[in-house]
């Protein structure tokens, strides 16, 4: 067989495919990692710790201690690792010095970027806690770095070392070699001993806003040659709550879970229904269903959502998110680039059509709501037990607004459609019956004259004359204190108490006969007297004070705020008093 043959011909089991796969450059890097900044232009969002850092390398005023704190992935460890390069980068030609803008293509700053440089050591704090590890770092200190400009320990999550620890590196953390930096980075920096942040130049990385978020996801996704609709974005961009690490896994989840057929393109329904969010408009259906009391309709739309999968605890920040937006659309603040225009116009509607009190109640009640539905054993109970709580509030007024009620309208049109729901024949409180028959004697009819003898006076008649005559100290006794046993015309006995002595019968004998012109028997004895006219206008309040807590109205008030008092207007107060 020639050459040419032997070519032409395949060996036995060698057949190759026509085109061979092309070969992977590597193993799958995910998104938080692929595209971690090494510069600080790349770093987003902390453009002021990136001036301060700039100005203090232009004047050559570096701190020897350094603590970046901020919630997780905003940059704290890239942070740390882009101050180390641009400490110790010399420049394409070796023979740079420190600078802000780090090249990236020296030895010193390649070897930071990939975790090999020998004098920059980074070390996890939470796995290397104790006093042992710290006096490594002090022994370790003493000695030049070996190859580059300064050594430099990056210490992640310092907060985790131990007292002891934190005690044994203050020294050396106050006065350190000239050739020695240290880096901290942190998430809960209140347990950091004071006496250690007081030794560092402190860094507050703040939270990414989302639409910085969403500017920097839409480069993402052009790099990695995906397609998502903006509403997609907006929500992975709120989901992150700040967070570029949190953001980029939660973008990378959702370019896996992109529907191969639909071109791999991330839709926002998708990512909805990844992140396990309520969908919109069933959302908005339910606030529908809540705002028209439609409690059997409220319920069968929860029903639904729990079947699809969404948590209850889910359902409740849907509409705690929902009523949030209406408030802020009252206020004209309001703006998500993720909705639709049909959202828009249901929330611009409902914001025109709702005051800010029963935003407010509402906002409460889920608030409230929300943590017992996280804490139930049985959530969905709790959530539809939530929603009729919440449809019951709904078409009561605001306290402030059953306050005027009470105060504009008065007592009587209360006590009258309180009296409504009594039913026929049902006796009232005990006191409020035994004093019933002498109720009306606390003040003459209307229109009738006090009368000027001493025949067929009654003892609110008697007060009314006290009054008039400018005996008021004697009208208030009277009023709190005496309890007829007889009255006759020129006979009154009272039952004995210390408040009235001998000195109230002689005095109240003087003013009855220049009030009437007779005299009158006024003496103290033993018995149990008639309640007195105070005791008498007590049980009355008391009387009405129980007919409107029955009131449907305020009965849900006291049951949506169990705090709640009925206080007595002083108008009211007034007219009641004698």
């Amino acid at each position: 067989m020639s050459d040419s043959d032997a070519d032409e011909t395949p060996m036995l089991g060698m057949d190759l495919p026509e085109a061979a796969p092309q070969a992977s450059s590597g193993p799958y890097r995910v998104l938080a990692r692929k595209y971690r900044p090494q510069t600080f232009a790349e770093l987003i969002g902390q453009d002021a710790m990136v001036r301060t850092l700039g100005n203090a390398i232009a004047r050559d005023r570096l701190a020897h201690a350094f603590l970046m704190t901020g919630v997780r992935g905003v940059g704290k460890t890239s942070t740390a690792r882009l101050i180390a390069k641009a400490l110790n980068c010399i420049g394409p030609d070796g023979t740079g010095g420190p600078t802000i803008d780090p090249c990236g293509v020296c030895e010193p700053c390649r070897a930071i970027a990939e975790g090999r440089h020998i004098d920059v050591i980074e070390m996890d704090a939470a796995s290397n806690t104790g006093v042992d590890d710290v006096r490594e770092i002090i022994e370790a200190v003493r000695y030049a770095a070996v190859s580059a400009r300064y050594k430099i320990y990056i210490i992640d999550e310092v907060h985790m070392l131990s007292r002891n620890a934190f005690n044994a590196l203050l020294k050396t953390l106050e006065e350190p070699p000239p050739h020695v930096k240290f880096l901290f980075a942190t998430t809960e920096v209140n347990k950091v001993p004071v006496t250690v942040l007081s030794r560092c130049q402190r860094f507050d990385l703040r939270r990414i806003t989302p639409e910085i978020l969403f500017d920097h996801f839409g480069e993402i996704l052009k790099k990695e040659g995906v397609e998502a609709e903006a509403p997609a974005i907006w929500l992975i961009a709120n989901a992150a709550e700040g967070s570029v690490r949190d953001g980029l896994s939660i973008l990378d989840q959702a370019i896996a879970h992109a529907d191969l057929e639909g071109g791999g393109k991330v839709s926002a329904d998708q990512v909805r229904t990844m992140l396990g969010l309520s969908d919109r408009s069933a959302t908005a259906r339910l606030m529908a269903s809540i705002l028209d009391g439609d409690a059997g309709g409220a319920i069968d739309l929860v029903r639904a959502q729990y079947a699809l999968g969404i948590e209850p605890v889910a359902v409740v920040r849907g509409l705690m998110d929902l009523t949030h937006a209406i408030t802020l659309a009252k206020v004209a603040r309001h703006s998500d680039p993720a909705l639709s225009e049909e959202d828009r116009g249901r929330i611009a509607d409902w914001a025109q059509a709702l005051g800010f009190a029963p935003l407010n109640r509402l906002w409460q009640l889920l608030l409230k709501g929300h943590d017992e539905v996280l804490r139930a054993n049985n959530p969905v109970e709790h959530l539809e037990m939530l929603l009729l709580r919440v449809i019951y509030a709904a078409s009561m007024p605001d306290p402030g607004e059953l306050a005027k009620l009470l105060e504009n309208s008065g007592a009587a049109n209360m006590l009258g459609a309180a009296s409504s729901h009594v039913p026929q024949g049902q006796d009232g409180p005990a006191v409020a019956q035994a004093i019933a028959p002498r109720a009306d004697a606390i003040t003459p009819p209307s229109g009738e004259q006090a009368p000027e003898a001493a025949s067929a006076l009654t003892i609110a008649q008697i007060h009314q004359l006290l009054e008039q005559g400018g005996h008021h100290r004697l009208g208030v006794m009277l009023f709190e204190h005496l309890r007829v046993i007889q009255l006759e015309p020129g006979l009154l006995v009272f039952t004995a108490v210390p408040a009235l002595d001998g000195s109230f019968s002689r005095e109240l004998g003087d003013a009855l006969f220049a009030a009437t012109g007779s005299r009158w028997q006024i003496r103290a004895a033993e018995g149990e007297g008639r309640p007195s006219l105070g005791e008498v206008r007590d049980a009355k309040s008391a009387d009405e004070e129980a007919r409107i807590r029955e009131l449907p109205v305020v009965k849900a008030a006291l049951t949506a705020f169990p705090d709640a008092k009925l206080v007595e207007s002083d108008d009211n107060r007034h007219k009641s008093a004698p």
